[in-house]
């Protein structure tokens, strides 16, 4: 593949502790009731739209208000903290090198990603850089990647997605994206529906070379 569209959360950097854990407690805070499946729910929807869907849950703030909770309280971890997995840093450098193009589609804001990305010092390897925000829609929406497709001046078929979240996945491939699970032990429940639906899984960075 030549065009490769990459999440951030969870794929690229290994953030979901410190994503779980924020979000988990806005809502512990307040008192507020959630299923075992909140994070699986939320990771593809992007900051805003889970603004609501906390609202939708009882939380007694206005969506600007979450929103704000939100990013100060991720600003600093993404900023300073928040590894690569592994192996990222030198695939991405390789598949740069054979002239790949590189992107990125995550659901986290460029208040949290882009001074991550710069800290880890691979923002410059990407073409495109896009959150959810730029295109006003979510990753379980099948039309953002069709978007991002129109974007690259590609057809969706000849991009690789890549995601550690199943809905994501799902949503890509319903777009017409061939897709790659990623393992993040976060999400490693879903390991083996993500390796069931999807064309690719991968456990660890450096597969994909040999792919």
């Amino acid at each position: 593949m030549q065009y490769y569209l990459f999440d951030f959360d969870g794929t690229l950097v290994d953030s979901m502790p410190v994503y779980a854990g924020i979000m988990k407690g806005i809502l512990d805070e307040h008192q507020i009731a959630y299923g075992e499946d909140l994070i699986k729910i939320i990771t593809p929807l992007g900051y805003h739209d889970t603004a609501v869907y906390f609202t939708q849950l009882g939380l007694p703030m206005k969506k600007d208000q979450i929103l704000k909770c939100m990013g100060e309280r991720m600003v600093d971890a993404y900023t300073h903290r928040v590894p690569a997995k592994k192996h990222v840093i030198s695939v991405l450098q390789e598949l740069k090198k054979r002239g790949c193009s590189l992107n990125v589609l995550t659901a986290s804001p460029h208040l949290t990603m882009d001074p991550c990305l710069k800290r880890l010092g691979i923002d410059g390897l990407f073409d495109h850089v896009w959150s959810c925000e730029d295109f006003g829609l979510n990753k379980a929406n099948p039309e953002i990647y069709l978007q991002a497709a129109k974007q690259l001046g590609v057809t969706v078929g000849e991009i690789l997605f890549l995601d550690d979240n199943p809905n994501a996945d799902r949503a890509a491939k319903e777009a017409g994206m061939k897709v790659c699970g990623v393992y993040d032990d976060f999400t490693a429940e879903f390991a083996a529906e993500m390796m069931r639906e999807n064309d690719y899984y991968i456990r660890d960075f450096a597969e994909l070379i040999a792919m």
